[in-house]
């Protein structure tokens, strides 16, 4: 008997899914910046046509958590909207 385990995502698997995700009229933001503690931080931010610029995510350890942030923050005002 077999069993079906879901395997998690790697990172690069992350980050295509969440790119695909995102309509090609929007535009992306991407801001990398030394914390305090000398690793590098992440934010992004996803702007929807005919909309003002969305605030930024806040700080992230990987480039892919903050664009899926971004994107939940995005999903979440077009749904308000």
């Amino acid at each position: 008997m077999s069993h079906n385990y879901a395997t998690p995502l790697t990172p690069e698997k992350r980050l295509a899914r969440v790119l695909a995700r995102i309509p090609v009229d929007w535009t992306l933001n991407l801001d990398r910046q030394p914390s305090s503690t000398g690793t590098v931080q992440w934010r992004a931010r996803l702007g929807m046509p005919g909309q003002d610029a969305p605030e930024w995510t806040r700080p992230h350890d990987t480039m892919v958590d903050a664009l899926e942030a971004a994107w939940r923050q995005a999903r979440t005002a077009l749904n308000a909207g």
